[in-house]
């Protein structure tokens, strides 16, 4: 199957297993997790789901959330309370531990924050995302306040580390994220997913970044030939 074949099957799977009415649900960002907001949002409209409350973890995703028509809040608002039954969401690597690392689309704040507000956290994925460990093919996104971008690189090259910001390819100067920070990637191999995720968050200027440590609670997994894995925990 084509890879977008894949992204819309896995997503759609997804919904259909774990998504119910009444729930209040996190929805993630990115060409596979956006297959999920549409398949709740073709249920919804036909009646299928009724009474969701959706987060959005990005402008993308909130936009495409209300193309059809859903609910939208943010986690502070009294109808979420600070709390979801479940998100959805996508990722770059996934480990045999089941940790992460995201955001590639430069949305790791928000995501990261949701998924600690959610009780059941999903990740859905092709085969390509599966690794032996993390940093495999990715670097890890770290979302840095931009006058701390000298020490924070320092920093992260004392660690052994190689960091450079991820530069916008349709405008000129670096990716800049929802909140006006910028996106340094990390190419680091070898580390412990738990403890380089805490030592990052320890420098200061980082705000985030895209490693998520024991956090997958349900993974799914999509194969070439229309397979699709799916295990929970």
């Amino acid at each position: 199957m084509k890879p977008e074949e894949l992204k819309k099957l896995i997503g759609y799977k997804a919904v259909d297993d774990l998504v119910v009415s009444g729930m209040k649900i996190g929805l993630g960002t990115g060409s596979t997790a956006i297959e999920s907001v549409r398949r709740v949002g073709e249920k919804s409209q036909r009646g299928e789901l009724k009474n969701l409350a959706i987060v959005a973890t990005s402008f993308e995703t909130k936009q495409e959330c209300q193309n059809y028509g859903l609910n939208v809040y943010t986690l502070g608002d009294p109808v979420i309370n600070g709390n979801l039954d479940l998100t959805i969401d996508g990722a770059d690597e996934v480990d045999p531990e089941w940790n992460l690392i995201k955001g590639g689309g430069g949305a790791l704040l928000i995501e990261k924050i949701v998924s600690y507000a959610s009780k059941r956290f999903c990740i859905i994925v092709d085969e390509s995302k599966i690794v032996a460990e993390l940093g495999e093919k990715r670097p890890v996104p770290i979302e840095v306040i931009p006058e701390a971008f000298v020490t924070v690189k320092g920093t992260l090259h004392a660690l052994g580390g190689r960091a450079e910001i991820r530069m916008a390819k349709m405008k000129a100067g670096p990716v800049n994220t929802e909140r006006g920070n910028i996106i340094v990637d990390l190419y680091i191999r070898g580390f412990r997913p738990e403890e380089l995720e805490k030592t990052l968050n320890q420098i200061p200027g980082v705000v985030e970044n895209g490693i998520f440590a024991g956090r997958t609670t349900d993974l799914y997994v999509a194969y070439g030939n229309g397979r699709i894995e799916s295990k929970s925990r």
